[in-house]
């Protein structure tokens, strides 16, 4: 619980994703909003930073792996032009299931 609100499935899912991945990288950071002047484009589940790369997670209550690739391929195009992302994954939180995401 966090300021004595309960969390939703999906933020619960992320907090869970973030407990297993925070010993891999240099900093873990949640709900990262893009933004352009005063519009919000996109927001990030999950960024997790290594060094110089960046490792971008998109977090689904249910396997819908087609919504995520369509999101991260979304965030490809805000971010990787300012941004060293080295790779795109995709966390299943009613499977527990990480996979890799290959963008074309």
């Amino acid at each position: 619980m966090t300021n004595g609100l309960k969390l939703s499935k999906h933020d619960r899912y992320v907090e869970e994703l973030c407990a297993r991945i925070k010993g891999d990288y240099d900093s873990v950071s949640k709900h990262v909003t893009v933004r352009a002047k005063k519009r919000m484009l996109a927001e990030v589940d999950v960024l997790a930073k290594k060094g110089e790369s960046v490792d971008i997670y998109e977090v689904k209550c249910s396997p819908r792996v087609v919504k995520a690739k369509r999101q991260l391929r979304k965030l490809s195009r805000y971010l990787g032009g300012s941004m060293n992302i080295a790779n795109y994954y995709f966390y299943c939180g009613s499977s527990h299931s990480l996979m890799t995401i290959f963008l074309r």
